[in-house]
């Protein structure tokens, strides 16, 4: 019972600290310039606001996520087999890395992969 006490002691006075402590060297950067403009997606505001964007770019980023999100989707199923084995689940996640596979090699024949062009 004492040392609940104590633990909630140690965090209320620890979080107060912070808090305080945030309070004080967030008052030091409020006069600072460039914290007080707006910034917008990594462009100047105080330029024209029509600066052509890389298409190429965002699409490469786009396919970047889609093959991020393949990773994340396929780790469960790769433990999963390892505990043990299922061929309903081998057979989906080998239907799913074709699918994957044909997006791939379609991304590669239209061009979208090269990046120096």
């Amino acid at each position: 019972m004492m040392s609940t006490i104590w633990s909630s002691m140690i965090a209320l006075v620890l979080s107060f600290v912070v808090m305080v402590l945030g309070w004080i060297l967030a008052k030091r950067t409020v006069s600072d310039r460039e914290k007080s403009s707006p910034f917008e997606c990594g462009f100047d505001p105080m330029k024209s606001s029509r600066i052509p964007f890389s298409l190429r770019f965002f699409l490469l980023a786009i396919i970047f996520l889609i093959f991020d999100v393949e990773i994340v989707l396929l780790l469960p199923v790769l433990s999963s087999l390892g505990s043990s084995y299922s061929l309903g689940l081998l057979l989906g996640s080998v239907l799913f890395l074709v699918i994957l596979i044909l997006g791939l090699i379609h991304e590669w024949n239209e061009g979208s992969l090269d990046w120096a062009v």
